[in-house]
Parts: C-alpha cells; structure tokens; sequence
C-alpha cells in the first residue's frame, strides 16, 4: 500500500487511482440508468413484448452476478489494475454492439457482454481502493465511490432521456465511452503500481461452473414462469446451489469463501443486508421508467428529469454518511436506512396515473434518503469486518451481494410482469396490468425490507478503526 504524505495529503498513486476508480464508478451506472429509461423506446423500435423488455436489463445484471467471482480470482493472480483496465476496454467494445443491435437477440446479446465486462470492474474496484488508502480513511474513500456512483445514476436518467428524446435510444448505450477512454489514459500513463493476492492458488473451475450455471438457470426459470419447464429449471438451480456451497466449504481454494460466512457474523449480517436492501431497491428505476412513461404519458427527459431525484439524493448524503460511518456504529446508520427505504417503497406503491409530481418527488427522495444513510456504512462494515489479507474476499463479497441483489429485484419485476402480462406488449389495453405489476413490486420490495432490518441490528458492534466486532 502506498500512504499518504505526513501533511495528510493523498500521494501522487492514490490521486491517480481515485480518478481513474471514482471514473469508473461514475460512467458504469450512467450508461445503465440511461438505458433503463431508453426502454419504452427499445420496445416500440423492436417490437418487444413485455417480457423481453424486462430481459434488457436482467441479461447485463446476470452476466455480471455470473462472472464478478471468476474475474475477481483471475485479478488475484493477474493483477486487479490489469482486470480493472481491461474491463474499461471491454465496456466500451460491448456497448458500441449493443448500440448497433437490430434487433432483441442481437440486443440482450450486447447486454450481456456488457455485464460480462463491467464484472471485470466490480471485482477490483473496491480492493483496489482498500489496498492504497490505510484504515482510517476507507470509509471516506469508500463514501465517494458510492457517491460517484449515484451521480452517475442520478446524471444517466436525465442525459440518456434527452439524448433519446433527440438523437434516438441507441446513442443511451455510449454516453460513458468519452469519459472510460480518460480511465484507460490514466491507469496505462499514471497508475504504475499492481496488486495481487499475496499467493497464487488454482483457479476454481467446478465452483465457477456451479455458481454461474446456478444464476443462469434462476434467471431462465422465471421468465418461463408458470411452465414445466420453468420449474424443472428453477429446481435445477437450487441444485446447483446446493452442490456448489457443499463443494465451496470443502474446497481448498474455492472461488467464492463462503467459510468466511461461518465464521464472522458481522462480515455475514452485512452481506445479507445488503443483498435485500439492493433487492429491494434496484429495479426502482426500471419501474418508474415504465410508470412515467407509459402511465404519467411523460417524455424521456421529463422522466429521466424525475428518476434522477432519488440517484440524486444518495450523491448528495453518501460522502457524509461515509464520514459518519467512521466514527458512529455502521450498524444503527444502515438500519435507520434501511426503515426509511421501506417507508419510501410504500409511498412509491400507492401511486397511480394521477398522482401530481410533487407526490412523486416525496417518495423519491424519501427512497433517496434511506439508501444514502444504508450503504456507505454497510459497506464500510463489511470491508472493516476483515484482516486486510481477506480485503480481495471482502470486495468481491461486496460486488456479489449487490450484483446478486440487482439481479433479484430484476428477477422479480420479470415476474411480476410474466404473471400480468406474459408475452404481449405494452399498449393502452394492457396498461392496467402494468400498472398492477409496478404497484405489487414495489409492496414486495418493501416487505423484504423487513428481514433486512433484523440482520442489520443483528450484526453487532463494529469497532471500524480496528475491523474488531462484539
């Protein structure tokens, strides 16, 4: 790890890799909240029904939950700066395809590609991060990635709205290209330290092949929903699930450590929370994308104007709340935000076609607000739940719990909308059934807000300047 100087100042290294990772961190979910708005206008171009539509942005969320565990073992051999950077390459090449599609196959192909390389980048930015800034300011440093995150979901709603409003849907997919050519400068001319695990061990191939195979069958299980075949291959997945934790406790050098789970209830409790609280929380944008569009009968950029709220909101609060989470119990900041979440998901269920926007803006920032207050701490209590020799395990347990999240809230609006709507298309005779599945997903959303405040209070006490818990 390079320190800072002893004015405190950051050194040359850590300047550089704050660029090139809060770059990242900000281009990555502004091409993906672009194209969450973009999807009304996907649908009327190729002639989607709903189901397919749903597909667009589950194919980018499974690829990645299927590939961050296999990328973040190959950057503990190869290098994490290397996977880093060549996963900014990767996003580029497979958005400019999914730009070019024809039609929805070509389509869900690029998307997932798209999350094949941004699984690159979600396995090595965090530990990367965490190698080169000591202990007492990880939860700063971390509270700006989260914050650049959010302003690059907050700044995608509104740029990709009216991109598509002017220039059409396809140009959604390459807003970040600009700004991911700056993180291949800086990290090629600027960043020329590496890091790696501190040993080499054999890659996992039958735990990588029983995890992804896992989500791959999850996914493809409920879009088929109600059919035989649905449920044949979601008993398939649970399986595979099964044989997978049985041969990940075994494993000597397994891809994914789940013993750590057994065995640090801290590190536990906050993974679990944090897989429901992005659970319940992802698919908002997809959701009001569809609500604003088809329902309020809004523009792309007056939707995108209105999504960007609550994106907005966690900007605004997270680098505070990182601070925060530095000196008051991560545990009772991430539970409070938790509550709030809950209560905001509730208020964005009661809404309906005539709802006035002020009412909309409230559970917006409502939403906003709760997971702002929840995640910088959260995350700060997973990463200081750990000795800095497990920092690579802890990442890709940061990225996997919120991936696998992503993919659930995802899995279920897909759901929701096979059960309503099945293989038709969105048009005024099958609006009330949408607006039945926005209204049903966002109820279930917040009861699974539920448990996730009980792990949360659960987790115990983290001292955050020692990674001790009690």
């Amino acid at each position: 790890m390079t320190a800072s100087d002893p004015t405190g100042a950051p050194s040359d290294l850590q300047r550089a890799v704050l660029l090139m990772v809060l770059l990242n961190a900000f281009t990555t979910p502004l091409m993906l909240s672009a194209t969450n708005v973009a999807l009304p206008a996907i649908a009327g171009d190729l002639q989607l029904d709903a189901v397919t539509l749903s597909w667009i942005p589950m194919a980018y969320l499974m690829a990645s939950a299927m590939f961050v565990l296999i990328f973040g073992r190959i950057a503990d051999v190869a290098g994490r700066k290397k996977v880093f950077l060549c996963g900014t390459v990767a996003v580029i090449a497979s958005s400019t395809l999914a730009a070019l599609s024809i039609n929805g196959g070509m389509l869900l192909a690029g998307r997932f590609l798209q999350g094949m390389s941004a699984a690159m980048l979600y396995a090595t930015q965090m530990a990367i991060v965490t190698s080169v800034f000591p202990a007492h300011q990880r939860g700063r440093m971390i509270g700006l990635v989260v914050s650049s995150v959010y302003v690059g979901l907050a700044a995608g709603p509104l740029l990709g709205g009216f991109v598509i409003d002017t220039l059409g849907w396809r140009y959604s997919f390459l807003l970040q290209v600009p700004l991911a050519l700056v993180v291949l400068l800086t990290g090629l001319t600027r960043v020329h330290d590496e890091w790696r695990a501190a040993e080499r061990t054999p890659f996992d191939f039958r735990g990588a092949l029983l995890y992804s195979s896992t989500i791959l069958l999850l996914c493809l299980g409920v879009s088929l929903l109600p059919s035989w075949r649905a449920a044949a291959l979601l008993a398939g997945s649970v399986v595979l699930l099964t044989a997978f934790l049985r041969h990940a406790r075994g494993a000597r050098h397994p891809i994914w450590d789940v013993r750590l789970f057994f065995s640090n209830r801290t590190f536990t409790f906050s993974c679990g929370a944090s897989l429901i609280m992005y659970s319940a929380t992802y698919a908002n944008v997809v959701l009001m994308s569809l609500f604003l569009q088809y329902l309020q009968e809004l523009s792309a950029f007056q939707a995108g104007l209105l999504i960007m709220v609550q994106p907005v909101t966690m900007a605004l609060l997270s680098p505070r709340m990182g601070r925060w989470s530095d000196h008051v119990e991560p545990r009772r900041l991430a539970s409070a935000g938790m509550a709030i979440t809950a209560a905001g998901l509730v208020a964005l269920a009661l809404l309906n076609a005539d709802s006035r926007i002020t009412t909309i803006v409230i559970a917006l920032v409502l939403t906003g607000v709760g997971f702002s207050l929840f995640s910088s701490p959260n995350v700060n209590a997973i990463m200081g739940s750990v000795g800095r020799e497990h920092a690579g395990s802890a990442s890709a347990a940061v990225a996997t719990t919120r991936l696998l999240g992503q993919l659930a809230s995802m899995v279920l609006v897909t759901l929701m909308l096979t059960l309503l709507m099945g293989a038709t298309e969105v048009g005024p005779d099958t609006l009330p059934y949408l607006d039945q599945a926005i209204t049903w997903s966002f109820l279930l959303a917040a009861a699974l807000c539920l448990p996730g405040i009980a792990l949360s209070l659960g987790r115990g006490t983290l001292h955050t300047t020692t990674g001790e818990t009690r």
